[in-house]
C-alpha cells in the first residue's frame, strides 16, 4: 500500500524498503564472481559500490554524532559530489573483499538502528549536516539509503547484462516525492537553466504516482501537485515509478514526452549528475 514516505507515518515502510533493498544489494556483493564487474556507474566496479556505501554510511554516522554534539562539520557542495564520491569510493580498493563487506555490514546495522530510533519530532526537526547538501532534516537520510540500496543493485545488474530491469515497485514509489522535492531542485544545472522560464507536467503512474506541475524559472526548479489537468503546460512527461526515479538519476532518458520539442529537449538536459 502506498504511503507518504516523507511523513513520519511512512517511516516503518521506508525502513522496511531499506531492509529489503539492502538484502538484495548484499546478495549481489556476496557473490565473489561479481566483485570486479563494471557497473552502470562510470568507472565503478561492484567493489567500488561497496566502498561508496562504506563511505556514506560511516560518514552519516559521524555526522549524526556531530549533530548530537552540536558540532557542524564541513560542507563541500553538490557540484563536487560526483568527483569526490568517486575518489572516496575507490580509495577502499585496498581493503580485502571480505574485510570491506564486513565493515559495510557493521556500519549499516548501526545506521539502521539509528534510523529506527528517530522520533516523530526528530523526523523533521533533528538537523544533520550532509557533506554535499548541508543541513538536512533526519527524514532525508533513510531516503538516501533507499536511493543507494535501491538504485545501485540496478547498476550492478546492468553490468551483469540485465539492461532492461526495473526497480522494485515499493522502492521506486518511496523515492518519487524525494525526486520531486529534494533531488531535482538540488541538481539544476546553472548553465542549462540560464534564461529558462518554462512550465511542464510530470505524471507518474500507479498508486505511488500522481501528477505535478513543474516550473523552471530564475535557475530554480519547483514542483507542486497538479490541479488543472496540465493547462498551460508546454510539455508533459509520463513515467512509471521506476523510470521516473532512474531518469531523475540520469541513468537513461526514460518515460514518454509530448508537447513542445524544444521544451522537452531542455528539460531532458536540465539537471546534472550526482
Amino acid at each position: 500500500m502506498a504511503v507518504n514516505s516523507m511523513d513520519y507515518s511512512g517511516k516503518d515502510t521506508v525502513l522496511d524498503v531499506i531492509r529489503e533493498a539492502r538484502a538484495d544489494f548484499y546478495r549481489l556483493i556476496d557473490n565473489p564472481d561479481n566483485w570486479n564487474v563494471q557497473t552502470r556507474c562510470t568507472d565503478w566496479e561492484v567493489r567500488d559500490m561497496v566502498g561508496h556505501m562504506i563511505d556514506v554510511t560511516e560518514g552519516y554516522l559521524e555526522r549524526w554524532e556531530a549533530a548530537r554534539k552540536g558540532q557542524p562539520p564541513e560542507v563541500v557542495g553538490l557540484l563536487v559530489m560526483a568527483e569526490q564520491a568517486s575518489k572516496r569510493a575507490t580509495a577502499f580498493r585496498s581493503l580485502p573483499r571480505g574485510e570491506a563487506i564486513t565493515r559495510l555490514k557493521a556500519a549499516s546495522d548501526k545506521m539502521l538502528a539509528t534510523f529506527e530510533a528517530i522520533t516523530q519530532d526528530e523526523w523533521n526537526n533533528f538537523i544533520v549536516t550532509h557533506r554535499y547538501m548541508g543541513p538536512l532534516p533526519a527524514l532525508l537520510y533513510p531516503a538516501f539509503h533507499v536511493m543507494d540500496y535501491g538504485v545501485h543493485p540496478w547498476d550492478i545488474r546492468w553490468g551483469l547484462g540485465e539492461k532492461m530491469g526495473k526497480l522494485d515497485e515499493r522502492t521506486a514509489g518511496v523515492l518519487v516525492p524525494f525526486m520531486l522535492f529534494a533531488l531535482m531542485p538540488s541538481t539544476v544545472d546553472a548553465d542549462s537553466a540560464r534564461g529558462l522560464d518554462i512550465v511542464y507536467g510530470i505524471e507518474v503512474s500507479g498508486p505511488w504516482g500522481g501528477k505535478w506541475r513543474a516550473t523552471v524559472k530564475d535557475g530554480k526548479f519547483e514542483a507542486r501537485p497538479e490541479e488543472d489537468n496540465f493547462a498551460g503546460c508546454e510539455a508533459i512527461f509520463s513515467f512509471d515509478p521506476s523510470d521516473f526515479v532512474l531518469t531523475s538519476f540520469l541513468r537513461f532518458p526514460g518515460g514518454a514526452a509530448r508537447g513542445d520539442p524544444e521544451v522537452i529537449n531542455k528539460v531532458r538536459n536540465l539537471f546534472f549528475r550526482i
